[in-house]
């Protein structure tokens, strides 16, 4: 049984006493100075004060240290505690210079050849050579070559920031400027046992306090492992890492810890970012969540040279970390506001407290990087929603954080438009499939269609009109969709578009001439697309029209799998002097219906939640044939039924009973002043709208809003010519009521 110390105050140090303290091995743990947020039993001294921590090991009988912060290295911490026969993770002071000096970073690298960018060394007040060097370089970053809590490092964008950068930089001290490097960032972390480095997976930090990477530095805004970077682990490993642990171990002074490999993935290779010779935060707190098993015995291997033969396993998981920080951070924070909403810990989310303490009962902010909101997913979205959603219930006041953790990530990940969800092959092909259903449609006067930027028609003929007039339809099939999709009759839809449209242009007593359509989906499926534009084909031959061209769009995230939309755009002529309506219609003219052959393309959201617990191939009584035959009727066409009528010049309006039915769409032809009474029961409701009456407890009025109830046209004409109009017809139609001057309604009596 071991007993642990870890020695820090931030969310990484919660992190690793978390799972240490629950480690087997850990018989008791102390933690120094701590936070509120940390297990083990609290210790309050500074993680620089090196004499009462060695102290407060021999006092508590402390047989192994763990060291988080990069200060308590650099004060040598780790060396103190060697000579009282103290096991430590971390390495010696002498080797920690290789985080709390850059310059002697930097010239280890190219002693040793590691990949990095040009540089230069300037000491403190040698301004005009480091103004020099980067005006010969080009953009630079400007780093204190000494500690500085991660925000020693500025990226600046202008000249006048550059040059403001480095007399600042070098007021203060030694300072390295070099060149920038552009690309991906992430960051290796391994563990090093003085021979043996163990890598982790790539983590990628967010540096900067604002989203889209701008802004100041930070000590990190969030992280997330693994990173879907385009790198080989394995050779950054043996590129940035193994040569360092080689290098100290030839030396005498074996690298034991963690070292951190900040690298840059460039056009020409990776490049070195940095060292660092401890966990990253917060790289830890979404790294240590993947680590399987027993931390503590991982760490006593390292510390006691034993990784060789001890097994690390990884979860297959994804962490996400979100940093909430204080008010005013990464300058002086606002300290001291309570925090709410803390919740336990979940295997999908949990808090890492960074900077918090509890004063007479309150929990509250005591350092700019407050708390790490963490989500664990199998994959990166899942991870971000638990985090998000941790984020969601803390509260402080002025808390920020970024909102983008992870947004370079899904670029990293799509190698192809089609792994988007939309392949242009698949389109090309329905494209392919369609030509000869658009081509049976096309006239003489067709000049481009399929495939052409646009459908272009020869419109020499309307000079055989005294006053041609173009009248334009654009609507979609709606609901009905959704129905066709589920049971794969999509031909029908094809018709339901094109039909719909040329009844809307026909009440105006025009003759289609082309047609346009629409067509969207989560997935293109090219088999799919080429029966419904079949079916448009169809209809469109079916109406003496072009199908002159179309789109098509794939569009997943906005539609579900499986889901599609279909719209059109029909346009016809017509003679200006014949157009309807009329405007001689007045009180006492009668209304004759003609049938429709099923709800047409209208009231579907309800028919579907209405029948939605009855399988669709039954068949209740009165219906003559299965439920999804009734339903899935395509709409039909009027231009065939009611040309003879319109040619005698007798019909006053038409009305397409639309969205709306006979109550909403008989007013859109009358004038000021008229009104309509109609005769419930003078036509026979079909079966599919009888077996509607029976299951519905809608209101009547209601009713005959939502759905045509059997009626498709309506024709508005004299009563003495009532019998002639009807006479044109070739099948049965109903007088079913009469305009009145009694009122502007449409009354069903």
């Amino acid at each position: 049984m071991t007993t642990v110390l870890v020695v820090g105050q931030g969310g990484r140090e919660h992190a690793l006493a978390e799972r240490i303290e629950q480690s087997p091995l850990c018989s008791r743990l102390f933690v120094a100075p701590g936070n509120a947020g940390m297990p083990g039993e609290r210790l309050a001294i500074a993680v620089d004060n090196v004499a009462e921590l060695v102290d407060a090991c021999v006092v508590h009988a402390i047989d192994f240290v763990v060291v988080g912060p990069e200060v308590a290295l650099a004060a040598g911490v780790v060396d103190a505690l060697h000579t009282q026969g103290i096991t430590v993770f971390g390495p010696s002071k002498a080797v920690a210079r290789l985080e709390s000096s850059k310059a002697y970073a930097r010239q280890l690298a190219d002693q040793l050849g590691i990949p990095s960018p040009r540089f230069a060394l300037f000491a403190q007040g040698d301004v005009d050579a480091a103004i020099n060097w980067w005006r010969n370089c080009g953009r630079v970053v400007v780093k204190q070559s000494g500690l500085a809590a991660g925000k020693g490092v500025v990226v600046p964008e202008s000249d006048e920031e550059t040059e403001r950068a480095i007399r600042e930089a070098l007021s203060l001290g030694d300072v390295v400027v070099e060149e920038r490097l552009v690309g991906t960032e992430c960051s290796l972390i391994a563990l090093c046992d003085g021979v043996v480095a163990v890598g982790l997976p790539l983590a990628q930090d967010h540096k900067r306090i604002g989203e889209g990477d701008t802004g100041a530095n930070t000590g990190g805004m969030g992280a997330y492992a693994p990173a879907p970077v385009a790198a080989d682990p394995r050779e950054l490993l043996s590129t940035f890492i193994t040569p360092i642990v080689d290098h100290f171990a030839a030396a005498g002074t074996p690298y034991v810890g963690a070292l951190y490999a900040g690298i840059m993935l460039t056009d020409d290779g990776p490049r070195l970012i940095e060292y660092n010779c401890r966990f990253g935060d917060p790289e830890a707190q979404v790294l240590l969540p993947l680590i399987e098993g027993d931390l503590l015995a991982i760490l006593l291997a390292a510390a006691e040279g034993r990784l060789a033969t001890t097994p690390i396993s990884l979860s297959s998981s994804v962490a996400l970390g979100v940093v909430m920080a204080a008010s005013g951070y990464p300058g002086p924070p606002l300290l001291g506001d309570e925090i709410t909403g803390m919740f336990d810990k979940t295997p999908l989310a949990h808090v890492y407290h960074g900077g918090t303490e509890l004063r007479e009962g309150r929990l509250v902010t005591t350092a700019g990087r407050v708390v790490t909101c963490v989500g664990i997913g199998s994959n990166l979205a899942e991870a971000r929603l638990h985090a998000y959603g941790a984020v969601s219930r803390m509260h402080f006041a002025g808390a920020q954080h970024r909102r983008d953790i992870a947004w370079r990530a899904p670029g990293a990940t799509i190698r192809s438009y089609a792994s988007t969800g939309v392949d242009i092959d698949e389109g090309a092909r329905a494209v392919e499939l369609i030509k000869d259903s658009v081509s049976a449609t096309a006239t003489h006067s067709v000049l481009r269609g399929v495939g052409a930027f646009g459908g272009t028609i020869d419109a020499s003929f309307l000079k055989e009109f005294d006053h041609p007039v173009l009248v334009g339809s654009t609507d979609g099939v709606g609901t009905k969709v959704e129905l066709a999709a589920r049971t794969g009759r999509l031909r029908g839809v094809g018709h339901d578009i094109v039909n719909h449209c040329v009844n809307d242009v026909l009440v105006q007593r025009a003759y289609p001439l082309f047609f346009l359509d629409y067509l969207a989906a989560s997935t293109i499926n090219a088999d799919h697309v080429a029966e419904v534009v079949g079916g448009m084909a169809d209809a469109c031959r079916g109406a003496n029209c072009v199908l002159l061209g179309g789109e098509t769009a794939e569009m997943p995230g906005v539609y579900r799998d499986g889901a599609f939309d279909i719209a059109g755009t029909l346009v016809g002529v017509g003679e200006r002097d014949h157009l309807l309506p009329r405007s001689d219609i007045t009180a006492g003219d009668v209304l004759i219906a003609v049938a429709s052959n099923g709800p047409h393309t209208n009231g579907y959201s309800y028919l579907r939640s209405l029948f939605q617990w009855i399988p669709l191939d039954a068949q209740p009584d009165p219906l003559d044939v299965p439920l999804v035959d009734a339903l899935l009727v395509p709409h039909r066409n009027y231009l065939p039924v009611l040309r003879s009528a319109l040619d005698t010049n007798l019909v006053k309006a038409l009305v397409h009973i639309t969205g709306g039915g006979l109550p909403e769409n008989l007013p859109r032809v009358l004038p000021s002043g008229v009104g309509a009474d109609i005769q419930l029961g003078s036509w026979p409701l079909p079966p599919l709208f009888e077996l509607v009456r029976r299951l519905s407890t809608m209101d009547t009025l209601e009713l005959y809003r939502t759905l045509n109830m059997g009626v498709g046209m309506v024709i508005i004409t004299r009563p003495e010519d009532c019998d002639t109009v009807r006479g044109t017809i070739d099948e049965d139609t109903w007088v079913i009521g009469a305009l009145t001057d009694r009122h502007e309604a449409v009354h069903l009596l």
